[in-house]
Protein backbone atom coordinates (compact mmCIF):
# COMPACT_ATOMS: atom_id res chain seq x y z
CA UNK A 1 0.00 0.00 0.00
CA UNK A 2 2.91 2.35 0.76
CA UNK A 3 4.62 1.95 -2.63
CA UNK A 4 1.71 3.27 -4.77
CA UNK A 5 1.31 6.27 -2.46
CA UNK A 6 4.99 7.11 -2.78
CA UNK A 7 4.95 6.47 -6.53
CA UNK A 8 2.00 8.70 -7.37
CA UNK A 9 3.02 11.38 -4.90
CA UNK A 10 6.39 11.58 -6.61
CA UNK A 11 4.74 11.65 -10.04
CA UNK A 12 2.18 14.36 -9.24
CA UNK A 13 2.92 16.24 -6.01
CA UNK A 14 6.71 16.41 -6.10
CA UNK A 15 6.80 18.07 -9.57
CA UNK A 16 4.43 20.68 -8.16
CA UNK A 17 6.77 21.38 -5.28
CA UNK A 18 9.77 21.57 -7.65
CA UNK A 19 7.82 23.88 -9.96
CA UNK A 20 6.88 26.16 -7.07
CA UNK A 21 10.43 26.26 -5.68
CA UNK A 22 12.39 26.71 -8.91
CA UNK A 23 9.94 28.18 -11.44
CA UNK A 24 7.86 30.31 -9.07
CA UNK A 25 6.89 33.02 -11.57
CA UNK A 26 5.35 30.34 -13.83
CA UNK A 27 4.96 27.41 -11.43
CA UNK A 28 1.51 26.31 -12.64
CA UNK A 29 2.68 26.08 -16.24
CA UNK A 30 5.90 24.34 -15.18
CA UNK A 31 3.92 21.82 -13.11
CA UNK A 32 1.60 21.08 -16.02
CA UNK A 33 4.56 20.57 -18.36
CA UNK A 34 6.23 18.25 -15.85
CA UNK A 35 3.03 16.23 -15.43
CA UNK A 36 2.75 16.01 -19.23
CA UNK A 37 6.16 14.34 -19.41
CA UNK A 38 4.48 11.22 -18.06
CA UNK A 39 3.64 10.47 -21.68
CA UNK A 40 7.04 8.77 -21.81
CA UNK A 41 5.17 5.87 -20.25
CA UNK A 42 3.72 5.22 -23.71
CA UNK A 43 6.85 3.15 -24.29
CA UNK A 44 5.28 0.58 -21.96
CA UNK A 45 2.95 -0.26 -24.86
CA UNK A 46 5.94 -1.82 -26.65
CA UNK A 47 6.38 -4.44 -23.93
CA UNK A 48 4.72 -7.82 -23.68
CA UNK A 49 2.93 -7.91 -21.35
CA UNK A 50 2.23 -4.17 -21.33
CA UNK A 51 2.06 -4.14 -17.52
CA UNK A 52 4.06 -6.37 -15.24
CA UNK A 53 3.99 -5.32 -11.58
CA UNK A 54 7.27 -7.15 -10.96
CA UNK A 55 9.19 -5.48 -13.81
CA UNK A 56 11.54 -2.58 -13.27
CA UNK A 57 11.00 0.05 -15.97
CA UNK A 58 14.54 1.37 -15.76
CA UNK A 59 16.57 0.23 -18.74
CA UNK A 60 13.73 -2.06 -19.87
CA UNK A 61 11.62 0.44 -21.81
CA UNK A 62 13.36 2.62 -24.43
CA UNK A 63 12.40 5.98 -22.93
CA UNK A 64 13.42 4.70 -19.50
CA UNK A 65 16.90 3.61 -20.61
CA UNK A 66 20.21 4.91 -19.32
CA UNK A 67 20.83 6.52 -22.71
CA UNK A 68 17.50 8.31 -22.60
CA UNK A 69 18.25 9.47 -19.06
CA UNK A 70 21.56 10.89 -20.27
CA UNK A 71 19.64 12.76 -22.96
CA UNK A 72 17.26 14.17 -20.35
CA UNK A 73 20.21 15.42 -18.33
CA UNK A 74 21.62 17.13 -21.43
CA UNK A 75 18.23 18.79 -22.03
CA UNK A 76 18.54 20.53 -18.65
CA UNK A 77 21.36 22.65 -20.08
CA UNK A 78 19.03 24.58 -22.38
CA UNK A 79 16.55 27.06 -20.91
CA UNK A 80 14.11 26.12 -23.69
CA UNK A 81 13.91 22.48 -22.60
CA UNK A 82 14.76 22.74 -18.90
CA UNK A 83 11.25 22.28 -17.49
CA UNK A 84 10.60 19.30 -19.75
CA UNK A 85 13.95 17.81 -18.78
CA UNK A 86 13.26 18.25 -15.07
CA UNK A 87 9.92 16.49 -15.50
CA UNK A 88 11.55 13.61 -17.38
CA UNK A 89 14.33 13.28 -14.81
CA UNK A 90 11.82 13.29 -11.94
CA UNK A 91 9.84 10.62 -13.76
CA UNK A 92 12.87 8.37 -14.17
CA UNK A 93 13.92 8.91 -10.55
CA UNK A 94 10.41 8.01 -9.40
CA UNK A 95 10.50 4.81 -11.43
CA UNK A 96 13.98 4.06 -10.06
CA UNK A 97 12.59 4.37 -6.52
CA UNK A 98 9.87 1.92 -7.56
CA UNK A 99 12.60 -0.52 -8.60
CA UNK A 100 14.19 -0.15 -5.17
CA UNK A 101 10.87 -1.10 -3.58
CA UNK A 102 10.86 -4.29 -5.67
CA UNK A 103 14.26 -5.43 -4.42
Amino acid sequence: MFQPIVHYSLHFLFPGIIAWLFFRNKWERAWLIMITTMFIDLDHLLAIPVFDPNRCSINFHPLHSYWAFLGYIILVLSKKTRIIAVGLILHILTDFIDCLFMN
